[in-house]
């Protein structure tokens, strides 16, 4: 049961990452991955948000969907449970840390339209996943997310110290930058095997 845990984790951090794999979440991805501090931040804000909503999702489709049968309802319940979380979130960071807060800017609220977030309910929902599963897969896909925004970000700093060419300045060379760091991760497919 604990490797079981184990391979889900290392899996959803390294084999089966959002960004990289599924395509999913490119837009706070590319847009704030141009400095390492502001990546890191929207990283742990992503990371807060997705564990919470992912307790809050299981708890109200095990407890309220799945019992009256309105388990056609989950997008849209899941959709309002990452609303509130962010606003929640939002709160919290401004009055913690007014410096993260302004660097985050706009990207704190656009996390409520992260297409990862919601999509690690609707795969927790998919999957039959039990709690400790649900709160596992959110909190290591969203380190996935976590690690390669961080990654990403300290590349594209040593990117805007070089010297590129005119043509490729800007989101060319951001989107080639991306590429081969999903073919870098490629070479973990092999690691694990369900």
């Amino acid at each position: 049961m604990v490797m079981h845990f184990f391979l889900l984790f290392v899996s959803n951090i390294l084999i089966n990452n959002f960004i990289l794999v599924r395509f999913l979440g490119l837009c706070p991805f590319m847009g704030i991955s141009r400095t390492i501090d502001s990546a890191i931040g929207m990283g742990l804000a992503t990371t807060c948000v997705i564990v919470f909503v992912s307790i809050i999702s299981w708890l109200i489709n095990f407890y309220i969907l799945i019992p009256f049968h309105l388990i056609h309802l989950c997008t849209m319940t899941y959709m309002l449970i990452i609303a509130v979380s962010v606003q929640i979130f939002e709160i919290i960071v401004k009055k913690v840390s007014s410096t993260l807060y302004r660097l985050l800017g706009i990207y704190l609220p656009l996390i409520t339209t992260n297409c990862s977030v919601l999509a690690i309910p609707l795969m927790n929902t998919k999957l039959n996943s039990n709690f400790i599963e649900s709160v596992l897969y959110g909190f290591s896909s969203s380190l996935g997310f976590f690690l390669v925004l961080v990654i990403f970000s300290s590349i594209r700093e040593r990117i805007s110290e070089s010297d590129v060419p005119m043509y490729f300045r800007g989101y060319p060379i951001a989107l080639i930058t991306a590429s081969l760091l999903a073919i870098a991760f490629m070479g973990f497919d092999g690691l694990i095997k369900f």
